[in-house]
């Protein structure tokens, strides 16, 4: 397993919230045997903030940092790219409805969506990049699922299917191998807004000119009385930025490391 894909599996079962939040209270319970006021103080503050993270208030407060990042993409930025580049996300494994394939999920979808818009929009030539597909074959790269979506279901062509890679750092390196091979060096980056500072990041350093297209702006309107009520689709809001923000960090960790 490489660096980054360890980081990242690490991160997602130990370093996020709700897990570190949870383990954050159960330890405050066990310090609390010896030291009750600092046991109840660090279970209290633990549970308080999952409370808070399970709001879509709460999960604004790690949205809206990400999402500053970047902005919608202007029409008149759009000159000069050469290719359109959708990112893969998640899958909804062996769907019942489409024969038990493989289908890409509601952040897929999304992603497919505005890449599929873009590309009849501009007529540019497309890539879908995303590996992890099984050594049996029971499940193909993500890339694959992507690219049949786009095809059968948007009516968009596909010219590039990067099928190898498993972090966004091998979409990149993967993906501007094979553009660069045809002459391309500026592209539609089309990924969700909170994912974007780390996409653009990371294939800016491939060597690629990176037109950021995001999607998905959560954090957008005004706040109403529900967004104060907790809720599961808040909390998984709050892990995915969660996420992106440690990936960031890692990232200028590792490039702080690398300069020194």
């Amino acid at each position: 397993m490489n660096t980054d894909l360890l980081v990242s599996t690490l991160t997602h079962v130990v370093l996020l919230p709700p897990v570190c939040l949870l383990l954050g209270a159960a330890a405050g319970l066990l310090i609390g045997r010896r030291r009750r006021r600092a046991g109840r103080v660090l279970t209290g503050v633990s549970l308080a903030l999952l409370l808070v993270l399970f709001t879509n208030a709460g999960a604004r407060l790690l949205m809206h940092p990400l999402e500053r990042m970047t902005q919608p993409l202007d029409p008149a930025r759009i000159e000069g790219a050469g290719a359109i580049v959708v990112l893969a996300a998640g899958r909804l494994e062996h769907a019942p409805e489409y024969g038990g394939k493989d289908i890409p999920d509601l952040t897929a979808l999304a992603r497919l969506r505005y890449g599929a818009h873009l590309q009849h929009r501009t007529g540019l030539p497309l890539l879908v990049t995303g590996g992890q597909g099984s050594a049996d074959g029971t499940h193909e790269p993500k890339a694959r699922t992507m690219a049949r979506a786009l095809r059968e279901d948007f009516r968009t062509p596909v010219e590039w299917v990067e099928d190898a890679s498993s972090t966004t750092a091998e979409n990149a390196a993967f993906s501007a191998r094979m553009l660069n091979a045809r002459g391309v060096r500026r592209i539609l980056l089309v990924t969700n807004a909170m994912h974007m500072a780390r996409a653009e990041r990371v294939f800016a350093r491939s060597g690629l000119q990176v037109i950021p297209a995001p999607t998905m702006f959560y954090g957008a309107g005004p706040l109403m009385a529900l967004d104060f009520v907790p809720s599961a689709s808040a909390l998984q809001k709050s892990y995915y930025a969660s996420y992106e923000l440690a990936g960031l960090a890692w990232y200028r960790l590792r490039e702080a490391i690398g300069s020194n």
